[in-house]
């Protein structure tokens, strides 16, 4: 099992320190050849005009969408923009997840937050019952999911922060920023 993780911006040294703790092979992708030999791929949190302009630049673009049709992408924050088929503006995105995102739709920086999420799809995979502390910094939403594409979890109020398509996963937040490793356990077994 080996896992790459965008190292293009944003926080992705913190995702290979999560995933070697789990005893998964890592490395930073900056180039298309880089994707050879991996079983999944994660998009870190960042700023996604950034990182979409970056894969642009580095060729990435056409590579990655080539990647996600057969190998496993989780994007977190960004990332999840990234992903996402509509970030309602215009700016670079694989257009590979059949969500809509909206930027920054809890507010700014000061406007962080965390909380505790009950996601019954990472509860029966990692075969827990405990709720999963999430923490939102600048954080999108899914707006909409549609075509095969289904809501792993949402706050109480409705607003989604996490989805799946198939091997596609999407998180409003960031898993790497805490102990709690589900996430990233859950993300390896669907690149098995």
């Amino acid at each position: 099992m080996k896992i790459g993780v965008l190292a293009l911006q944003g926080d992705f040294s913190e995702h290979i320190v999560m995933l070697r703790r789990l005893g998964v092979e890592s490395v930073e992708v900056r180039l298309p050849a880089h994707l050879e030999g991996l079983d999944g791929l994660i998009v870190p949190g960042g700023e996604s005009t950034t990182i979409g302009k970056l894969a642009v630049a580095f060729g990435l673009m056409d590579p990655l969408r080539e990647f996600g049709k057969s190998k496993a992408i989780w994007g977190t924050c960004a990332g999840a923009i990234f992903l996402s088929k509509d970030a309602k503006r215009d700016q670079p995105l694989l257009g590979i997840m059949d969500i809509t995102v909206e930027r920054n739709a809890f507010g700014a920086q000061v406007d962080s937050f965390e909380a505790d999420l009950d996601i019954a799809e990472l509860n029966k995979a990692t075969q827990t019952e405990q709720p999963y502390h999430a923490v939102f910094i600048r954080a999108p939403i899914i707006a909409t999911v549609s075509g095969s594409a289904k809501i792993l979890s949402a706050l109480p109020d409705g607003r989604i922060v996490a989805a799946q398509e198939g091997k596609l996963l999407a998180t409003s937040f960031h898993p790497e920023l805490t102990e709690d490793s589900r996430f990233h356990e859950y993300f390896v077994s669907l690149a098995k």
